[in-house]
This record gives structure tokens, C-alpha cells and sequence, in this order.
């Protein structure tokens, strides 16, 4: 039977699956900072484990070292504190780590590739949501919470349950003046910062696979802006080729051989299923532009954005009002604006709204190629904005149950 890159990784690496879904997955590479880690070693400690597997674990300091001289140490106290707390873990439990000081130190991101920890048809984590970056190798990777990184460390397994395939294909050839970056803002643009939920995203098609590893790694990163946990390209030369005589690359001759050919199988079969299918044509992508608080709220550089600052009565209304029917409240709407890309057949509509309630204010922005239902996530956002100000007199309000599309 047919499999996606996605299919075929998750498969080699469950270990158990419940009845529910849930399935324990063995994890390759476990990347570790000073951030996300204190109080999973902690864990540790109080339950008297030690490390599962100290090869499989890679620590960097990086969320809070000095990115210039670094000479005079680390000012702030409460970065040093973390900084010197994931020193003094890995010294003591053995763990391979790049100081802050030492020459192979860099983003957490970076430095799995760099160094070749990073390796096709791995699984990946790390607790930073952009772990997503390392998919670019057809590596299933993605970020991880605290107590799962303890559960990591103790287990070398994460309890997970697998997401739907998600294949955005983009075909034919950038233009000249636009970069990875602006492929996948497009991406955001088309599919909104929800598009990607439930979903493990593989980018594939000819613009893809002409994008350099760097290029690719900007794109996964981005994939959990779309929704996405984590986000996949599938190996070829070019992969092959970046990971070829790393530090930690398997060696050269009968390793390396035997590493390669399994690595040549890691694409999608053809024939196989995805859930959904987007598709792109990278000659229309132009330099994108973003404003606001999210990576929806983007526009091709010449594209036309159109404000409307009022309602009237409408569909819009009609929504608004039936979200009033379910949630009663006393919540003035201020200011109402759409912002929309005039151009193709994809048009996206970004709402944002203002209310006022009691003296509080509140904003919320959303993105569809349905104005009226963009207008309804933008309103609800304000309103659970509200809600959240509110909970300490009335816990567990909220209207996020709300079907955007039947409101």
C-alpha cells in the first residue's frame, strides 16, 4: 500500500499503540536548551531516574546568551541562572552539550544540522515550537512541553497521536525578488494560521525541491505558524549531499552506504493518500508583506488592501448577531475593518475588530477567503479576550466552541 513520507516514519517508530490512538514513539534525537529544561531535570532527580539514552541528547545553550561579546559573561540574573542550571545538568547526568563559550554553539535549530545530529527519517524533538526547522531533512520533527522533555529524558518515547497528511504542492519556479520566506508566507496566506491544524504538512512539487536546505528549513519552521505541528520535505540529492561528512553523519564507506539507501526511500510513494491537498503555482508568488500580530495578515507586495471601517446590515451583522445569541453580552464593536487581497481566484479576506465592554477593549484578527467567516473568528477572538479578563469572577466562560461556519 502507498504511504507518505509522514506514514512511513511514524510507522518505523511506534513502539505501542493504545486503543484510542495514543501511541508511544521512540524518539531519534532529543535537543535540549536551558529554557524548557530546569524543571524536566528536576523531574528527574526527585523521581531518582537517570537519562534513558545519553547519545540521543544534544543540549545548546541559546534563548539566552549574548549574541555579541560575550566576554563579561551573562548580565542578567535570571538568564544566567538558566544558562548555568543546564550547565551543571549535563555535567552532572553526562549529556553532550555546546556551551556558550564553545565554537559549535548557535540556535538550537542550527546547530542539529550543522553538526549533522540532525539526519534523515529521524524523529525529532525539542521544547521550542520551531522544531518543526529540522522536517526539512524528512525528519518528523516538532516541539515538546516540559514535563514531555522529562518524559523524554527518562524513556527516550513521547506519548503522541498521529495527525492527518496535509501535501502543499508548489509547482514551477519562483519569480526573481522572492525567497523561501515569502513561498511559505504564501502558503500562510492561502491556507490562514489554522490551516495546517491536525495536520503533519509536506511540502513538495518543483519550487520545493529547487529551494537550497536553508530554504527548506525556513519553510518547515514556518509550518507551525500555519497550524501544523510539524512540517516535512522529502530526501534527495540535495539533502544528501548537506548532511555528507558531518560531525555526527554516519561514517564514510559501509555506514554510510547502507544510510543512504534507506535515506533514497524517504518520499512519499506515489499513489499514496494525503487528506488534503493545497496547491501553488510559485511563478504567481510575489514578496510578501505581513503587518499586525500574525502571519495571516499578509499581502503579495502589490497587492490591494481595501479598509472598511463600518457595518451595516448584512451578512456580517447576521453573524455577529447570531455569535449574541449564544454568548449575551454588553460588548460594543468600535471598529470594524477588512483588508483584502483583490486579486486571484484565492482571495483572503483579514478581519480585524475592536470592542469595548465596561471600559475593558479588546481585539481580534482572523484570516479567510470567506469574509464572513474570517469577521466571526476576528469577533470571537475579541470576545475570549474579554472572557479571559473576566475569569476570575466567572471561570470557565468562553465561546470557542462556535462553529465559524454555521454561526
Amino acid at each position: 500500500m502507498p504511504r507518505t513520507l509522514y506514514d512511513k516514519i511514524w510507522d518505523e517508530h511506534v513502539v505501542h499503540t493504545e486503543d484510542d490512538g495514543t501511541a508511544v514513539l521512540y524518539i531519534d534525537r532529543h535537543l535540549v536548551h536551558e529554557v524548557t529544561s530546569p524543571q524536566a531535570f528536576d523531574g528527574l532527580t526527585l523521581a531518582n531516574r537517570k537519562v534513558w539514552r545519553l547519545s540521543a541528547n544534544l543540549a545548546v545553550s541559546d534563548h539566552n546568551v549574548p549574541t555579541t561579546d560575550r566576554s563579561h559573561g551573562i548580565t542578567d540574573p535570571i538568564s544566567r541562572l538558566q544558562v548555568d542550571t543546564l550547565d551543571a545538568n549535563c555535567d552532572r547526568l553526562g549529556i553532550t552539550q555546546f556551551k556558550m563559550n564553545d565554537r559549535r554553539q548557535g540556535i538550537v535549530h542550527v546547530i542539529g544540522p550543522e553538526q549533522g545530529a540532525t539526519l534523515p527519517g529521524m524523529t525529532v524533538v525539542c521544547g521550542d515550537s520551531h522544531t518543526s526547522t529540522h522536517g526539512a531533512f524528512g525528519a518528523l520533527a516538532h516541539g515538546i512541553g516540559t514535563s514531555e522533555v522529562e518524559h523524554v529524558l527518562a524513556t527516550q518515547t513521547l506519548l503522541a497521536k498521529k495527525a492527518k497528511n496535509l501535501l502543499v504542492r508548489v509547482e514551477g519556479k519562483l519569480s526573481p525578488g522572492c525567497s523561501a520566506k515569502d513561498m511559505v508566507l504564501a502558503i500562510i496566506g492561502k491556507i490562514g494560521t489554522a490551516g495546517g491544524t491536525g495536520y503533519t504538512i509536506e511540502f513538495a512539487g518543483s519550487a520545493v525541491r529547487a529551494l537550497s536546505m536553508e530554504g527548506r528549513m525556513t519553510v518547515c519552521n514556518m509550518a507551525i505558524e500555519a497550524g501544523a505541528r510539524a512540517g516535512l520535505v522529502g530526501v534527495d540529492e540535495t539533502t544528501i549531499s548537506y548532511v555528507k561528512g558531518r560531525p555526527f553523519s554516519p561514517a564514510a564507506g559501509l555506514e554510510w552506504d547502507q544510510a543512504v539507501r534507506y535515506w533514497s526511500t524517504l518520499h512519499s510513494d506515489a499513489g499514496a493518500h494525503f487528506d488534503l491537498v493545497v496547491e501553488l503555482d510559485a511563478a504567481q508568488i510575489r514578496p510578501q508583506v505581513t503587518w499586525g500580530t500574525s502571519p495571516e495578515m499578509v499581502l503579495s507586495i502589490d497587492g490591494v488592501d481595501h479598509t472598511i471601517d463600518a457595518t451595516g446590515d448584512g451578512p456580517v451583522d447576521a453573524a455577529f448577531n447570531a455569535v449574541k445569541m449564544l454568548y449575551p453580552h454588553r460588548a460594543r464593536l468600535q471598529l470594524y475593518q477588512v483588508h483584502a487581497v483583490t486579486e486571484g481566484t484565492d482571495a483572503q479576506a483579514t478581519v480585524s475588530v475592536r470592542i469595548e465592554e465596561d471600559g475593558r477593549i479588546a481585539t481580534g484578527q482572523s484570516a479567510d477567503t470567506d469574509t464572513v467567516v474570517a469577521s466571526v473568528k476576528a469577533y470571537v477572538n475579541a470576545l475570549n479576550r474579554l472572557i479571559v479578563r473576566r475569569t476570575k469572577s466567572a471561570p470557565g466562560e468562553n465561546v470557542k466552541s462556535v462553529n465559524m461556519r454555521d454561526a
